[in-house]
């Protein structure tokens, strides 16, 4: 049977490779559903491509547009966030491939797994700030969430075949970043053009940024304590520059499993969407031909504070990841509009971290307040 995907946040680039995927496989997918946040001229070119059942634009303003560019198509036009929610619940599609980003992906993943669709997680941010609410949510409604990250995806992949095995530590490994080896002398300088450019994956600005800080990797470890019911020291940054193995599993025996892989987001998207199957592609082929070695170093946590930052809001847990992943929306959105400079970022999700109150145990709610301040606060220490 070909099964029906929901991409929500079809116009980023998680969506728009997951979108290939599916093109490439017209006999195992469909699309049903693709959200886009403003994006409308994509979302309507996508929506004339692929034709889908629905189509949501979180901007509500770009509803008239989208629905006269559409107006030829049976296909349903709704728009706002709220919408967006909506139609997660709907019956009309099997799985969600979660690739809204930041904290605005939460409620809507939390809608889906209610109503009980499989999950493609790329949406790290969801595990990021409430993570013990979503991982509940899913045991109770007996939903899969299959990782698409990179990193968390070979972690899952290495599982496979695993579940009587005890896990001692999962090793995540980063490419380092274009500013790996920098120190803060250098790093003062960068300019936006600069951290956009990531020299082995190509990403959307924001996670780029986040990749260039560090931020990246210390959010996927937070997450990959979710997704795998992990202990904070059983998880493990390792730089490693050639972006090859993509993650390791160290079990109780000391054994190392580890998936390695060319960089490309298309493996992990196809991986997660045709679990538990392996479907043939035309993809480019990994070559150790291609690498004389594998070099692995710890990550420099006094250069890159955010990793550092991470592994505190991991070990203390309750809000504090979700204080953390606020701040940080804000400080990288203010950095990308030259508001505020590269290291800038770091002060001001360290400052915010120090001020909002902390909760050991929130409730939905409070991860929802604990958001809004950490947030109000940022944009007022940047003065946005």
């Amino acid at each position: 049977m070909i099964k029906r995907i929901g991409i929500f946040g079809s116009t980023g680039s998680i969506g728009k490779q997951a979108l290939e995927v599916i093109r490439d496989n017209p006999d195992k997918f469909s699309v049903e559903i693709l959200t886009a946040n403003n994006n409308y001229e994509m979302l309507v070119e996508q929506a004339l491509e692929y034709d889908p059942n629905i189509v949501v634009i979180g901007e509500k303003k770009l509803y008239e547009k989208v629905k006269g560019e559409l107006s030829g198509t049976d296909i349903k036009v709704f728009a706002g966030e709220e919408a967006i929610e909506e139609v997660a619940a709907m019956d009309c599609y099997d799985m969600m491939l979660a690739a809204i980003v930041g904290f605005a992906g939460l409620k809507p993943t939390l809608r889906a797994i209610e109503n009980k669709k499989a999950i493609a997680l790329a949406n790290k941010e969801t595990l990021v700030v409430a993570g013990d609410i979503v991982m509940d949510l899913a045991v109770e409604n007996q939903v899969p969430i299959i990782p698409v990250d990179s990193e968390h995806s070979a972690i899952f992949q290495c599982l496979v075949g695993e579940a009587r095995n005890k896990i001692e530590k999962i090793y995540l490994t980063a490419s380092g970043g274009p500013f790996l080896g920098r120190k803060p002398n250098f790093l003062v300088n960068v300019k936006r053009e600069h951290a956009l450019q990531h020299p082995n994956w190509q990403m959307g600005a924001k996670i780029s940024i986040d990749s260039a800080t560090l931020m990246n990797k210390g959010l996927e470890m937070i997450e990959a304590k979710w997704l795998f019911n992990l202990e904070p020291d059983q998880i493990e940054v390792l730089v490693h520059p050639q972006s090859a193995i993509h993650s390791l599993v160290q079990f109780e025996d000391g054994s190392l499993k580890a998936q390695l892989g060319v960089p490309d987001m298309r493996l992990p998207i196809q991986y997660a969407m045709a679990f538990p199957y392996r479907l043939p592609n035309d993809y480019t082929r990994f070559s150790f031909k291609k690498f004389s070695s594998f070099t692995f170093e710890e990550p420099d946590l006094r250069t890159f504070r955010n990793l550092a930052l991470s592994i505190e809001a991991l070990q203390k847990g309750g809000n504090l990841p979700c204080i953390m992943n606020a701040a940080n929306e804000i400080a990288v959105y203010a950095f990308l509009r030259n508001r505020i400079g590269f290291l800038e970022m770091t002060d001001v999700i360290e400052s915010v971290m120090q001020k909002v109150p902390f909760m050991e145990k929130p409730s939905f709610e409070d991860y929802l307040n604990s958001d809004a301040e950490a947030r109000s606060l940022a944009a007022d220490i940047i003065q946005l």
